[in-house]
């Protein structure tokens, strides 16, 4: 895992592998106003509106479609979150709404950690949201 986010251009063909959150949709992010990343765009014809840009959080940088053009780009933490809810899927991103209302309240502690789990969140996201120790974690999720 790396530490930074990265800006890639996706081909827009069918199977051509994951489909991250197009740039457009998550908001103003600064590193796009940088010369750096400025340069890449220009250097690949295209711009921050463009929906071939997409954005991966650094979890996901993995997915990132084999020979896709990338860059590595600091994001703030609110920007970081943006992009991170804006690539969730509805069921996710409701889990992780309530895994941060979680913070607040131990009740039904068990069961939300479970809810999390099964819909696919990554064990290091949970804790991150919930404040959970990672030992408190359940090791499978329930149906």
């Amino acid at each position: 895992m790396t530490d930074d986010a990265y800006l890639f251009l996706a081909d827009g063909a069918p199977g051509s592998g994951w489909q991250a959150m197009p740039v457009s949709l998550t908001g103003g992010l600064e590193c796009l106003q940088t010369p750096a990343v400025r340069a890449w765009l220009d250097a690949h014809q295209t711009d921050a509106a463009s929906p071939a840009l997409h954005v991966v959080p650094p979890e996901e940088t993995g997915m990132i479609p084999e020979g896709a053009e990338r860059l590595p780009v600091p994001l703030t933490e609110e920007e970081l979150e943006r992009v991170r809810r804006a690539a969730a899927t509805d069921q996710v991103a409701a889990v992780e709404k309530e895994l941060l209302s979680y913070r607040d309240s131990e009740e039904g502690r068990d069961a939300l950690l479970h809810k999390a789990l099964a819909a696919g969140l990554p064990a290091h996201r949970i804790v991150e949201l919930s404040g959970v120790d990672p030992a408190a974690l359940p090791t499978a999720p329930r149906s």
